[in-house]
């Protein structure tokens, strides 16, 4: 693929940083190498010497003194060698992208860490996207993208969706505005952005089916396809859906991963995955920006994978998936005894949202942030996912992640008062 008339003249501009590079050759030199190149702090003067976190099956991750010299210190920017690998090996085996086999130019696939999926999103945006760009969406989606999105000066294409995901018919349609022979002259979409499994707000995820079809319309109109996906760990049916990058033959899919939901959201670690010239570009940014993903929390995260390997960590996620599909469906208790015939839901395949559809309101706004307050219940009211946040949206977005099945019965009691008397 060319990936040239995809990226911005900003992103065409950056350069390797010779200081970034200098610190990357140094991590691969032997210990005979004496550098005088760095310009690193010592670490015997830093105060941290060592370190020990236990996790909740048991399992001690030691970082000695030797191992916290490096993790206190500067590291590479695509990030730490053991934990690039094993993130690799852990994609090729989830996804077996036809990618990974391709050389560089074609779009091998590449990875890096990120400072949580978001850094990752935002700077794929400033990698692609010029003020006038055409870019696809299904909203309601993530208020975070749309915060990224609109200073870029992107026109926002809203693609219809519903309790499946994006409607391929939906999309052809939009796309029937270009013709395919010609698509780069016109302003045809450079992407198509979606949260494939559980999304939020909706928790909508997309049918196999339907992704093989929007694939196929990306190959036609030659749009790249973003593919979000925080709570792809987060799947409570089995098998899981096949994922875009799964499908990717040509190199036009970049994905996000993140462990905020099954390890920590705190610790900020999420991953790129995607054809190199992009991700290569991406690092550059980062190079200039956050340097790289704090060393201490890829070194911590890595440790603990090495110890409990593929399957151990894929064994946590059962035990995580297992814990949030009874959230779901205590909440989907709680709905079904207050709020029948005052509002509509689908049951959420994935992530940790139900999103809900107020009946008799054609506003929620004002519902929830003035009304809802004074029945001491919180949710967050639909127009904050929309494209513009001032459109009315009749639904309100929940969440089943921290409350108690108790806590989540007494606030629809609450929310289901708050509506009867609402309408």
């Amino acid at each position: 693929m060319n990936y040239s008339h995809f990226i911005t003249a900003v992103s065409a501009a950056r350069k390797a940083s010779p200081i970034r590079l200098l610190t990357e050759l140094m991590q691969k030199s032997p210990p005979s190498l004496i550098s005088l190149a760095g310009g690193a702090p010592n670490p015997n003067t830093f105060p941290f010497k060592m370190a020990t976190i236990t996790t909740g099956d048991g399992t001690a991750v030691e970082i000695g003194e030797d191992l916290m010299k490096r993790a206190l210190q500067y590291s590479a920017s695509a990030g730490i060698p053991e934990l690039l690998s094993w993130l690799k090996d852990l994609q090729k085996s989830l996804h077996n992208p036809p990618t990974a086999k391709y050389s560089p130019d074609q779009g091998q696939m590449e990875i890096c860490v990120t400072t949580g999926s978001q850094e990752g999103l935002s700077k794929v945006f400033e990698m692609l996207i010029n003020p006038g760009d055409n870019i696809l969406l299904d909203a309601p989606t993530y208020p975070g993208t749309l915060a990224a999105l609109r200073p870029l000066g992107c026109n926002i294409i809203n693609v219809p969706s519903d309790q499946h995901g994006i409607i391929p018919k939906a999309l052809k349609e939009i796309l029937s505005r270009w013709s395919p022979e010609d698509v780069r002259k016109h302003n045809s979409p450079k992407f198509l952005y979606t949260i494939p499994n559980g999304g939020n707000p909706t928790g909508t995820s997309l049918t196999t089916d339907r992704k093989k079809e929007i694939y196929q319309l990306a190959r036609q109109y030659n749009f790249l396809v973003i593919e979000d996906d925080p709570y792809y760990f987060l799947q409570l049916d089995k098998p899981w859906a096949p994922t875009f990058l799964s499908m990717d033959v040509d190199g036009r899919v970049i994905r996000t991963d993140s462990f905020s939901k099954i390890l920590s959201s705190g610790l900020r670690i999420g991953f790129l995955t995607g054809p190199k010239p992009l991700i290569d570009r991406v690092i550059l940014h980062i190079q200039v920006s956050t340097m790289h993903t704090s060393t201490f929390t890829q070194l911590m995260i890595a440790q603990l994978l090495q110890q409990w390997g593929e399957k151990g960590f894929l064994e946590h996620v059962d035990r995580v998936v297992e814990f949030y599909r009874a959230q779901r469906d205590a909440m989907l208790a709680a709905a079904d005894k207050w709020l029948k015939g005052l509002a509509d839901w689908h049951t959420p395949a994935a992530g940790m949202f139900l999103w809900i559809k107020i009946k008799g309101v054609s506003d929620t706004q004002q519902l929830i942030m003035e009304k809802a307050l004074q029945k001491e219940v919180l949710l967050v009211p639909g127009g904050a996912f929309n494209i513009d946040s001032s459109v009315p949206s009749s639904y309100v977005r929940a969440s089943f992640s921290l409350s108690s099945p108790a806590q989540m019965d007494q606030a629809f009691q609450r929310l289901a008062e708050l509506i009867k008397e609402a309408i």
